[in-house]
């Protein structure tokens, strides 16, 4: 056989083996897909999922099926997506945590850029820092003062060590160059509860975890780290506004499916997923939440997962976070 006859058969091979994913993708899905949940039923990162899983189910024909797989914040649930076959049937919608912190903090079984295949940014929702109402501050100059004048005897709760809230103090430590002291909890309820007794005295979470405390007056919000206000909280200045646009702090949302994923295949859970968020009762939904929804593209997310891992292992570095690798 000559050098082109070969040439020919071997692309006419490679064209007949690629035909089967073609086919597939123009039937994607032709079976129900299972949505993974990193997290325990009821918290943000569960109700943007079911809320773009309905409408992806809506739009396709197919049920998105929710699975909460909870654990190691986030880790593993994330890791079963990394372990799945990768047909685009077993997705993830996956937070900041587990795809950009956990990797820098612990021994995790997968890499996110290697193992997983980004899909898209689905949400952005912004870290809000709050104080208890005995605490002697009403914007973040006068509590960055009052931390000044007493170095380490103020405290900030987070959900956990290694948590994005933790994170986001250790990072507002840095930025603002004062000693307060980082006090860990086993999820953001118990950390909210000591933050109401006056056990501790300010912390970041997500803004809809705080914003009913702050709504009855319960807590006294200080800025949200987002670029822009929320509108669920217009009242409460930025960070930037404040005089600190370093101190960037927003935890994110992300659609993964499992390396390997045809690019036809994660094309089509794009084109689902973004047509999820244009939907207006899906945008009321989760703006209720604090949720702006983004819907970028593949690559792009690609990239914001990359610019993240650098960004909180540079904070974990520079606070000298003690890891577990």
């Amino acid at each position: 056989m000559t050098i082109s006859r070969r040439l020919l058969v071997e692309f006419l091979m490679s064209l007949f083996l690629l035909l089967p994913s073609v086919a597939s993708a123009q039937n994607f899905p032709a079976k129900p897909i299972k949505l993974i949940v990193p997290f325990p039923a009821g918290g943000p990162n569960d109700i943007i999922a079911r809320v773009i899983g309905q409408r992806m189910s809506e739009l396709s024909g197919q049920p998105v099926l929710i699975d909460n797989r909870g654990g190691q914040g986030g880790v593993l649930g994330t890791d079963a997506v990394a372990k799945a076959v990768p047909d685009g049937y077993t997705i993830a919608i996956s937070s900041a945590g587990a795809l950009a912190i956990s990797p820098s903090m612990e021994k995790v079984a997968y890499d996110t850029l290697s193992d997983l295949t980004p899909v898209t940014l689905i949400a952005t929702v912004p870290e809000m820092l709050v104080v208890a109402t005995n605490v002697q501050a009403k914007d973040i100059a006068e509590l960055i003062a009052l931390a000044k004048a007493q170095p380490g005897k103020l405290n900030f709760a987070s959900s956990g060590p290694g948590s994005l809230p933790h994170l986001a103090g250790e990072l507002f430590k840095l930025t603002a160059r004062i000693d307060i002291v980082h006090v860990p909890y086993r999820g953001a309820a118990p950390a909210v509860n000591d933050l109401l007794g006056q056990q501790v005295q300010m912390t970041f979470l997500d803004l809809p975890v705080l914003l009913p405390q702050v709504k009855a007056g319960a807590l006294r919000p200080i800025a949200i780290g987002s670029a822009e206000r929320a509108p669920t909280a217009p009242d409460v200045p930025t960070t930037k506004e404040a005089g600190f646009p370093d101190l960037r702090i927003e935890n994110w949302y992300g659609m993964v499916a499992p390396k390997g994923t045809p690019k036809e295949i994660v094309a089509a859970l794009h084109g689902l997923a973004t047509k999820a968020m244009e939907d207006p009762a899906v945008k009321e939904k989760l703006g209720q939440q604090g949720a702006t929804l983004i819907g970028d593209e593949p690559e792009h997310f690609r990239q914001f997962i990359a610019d993240e891992t650098r960004k909180w292992a540079k904070v974990i570095k520079d606070a000298g976070v003690e890891t577990a690798k």
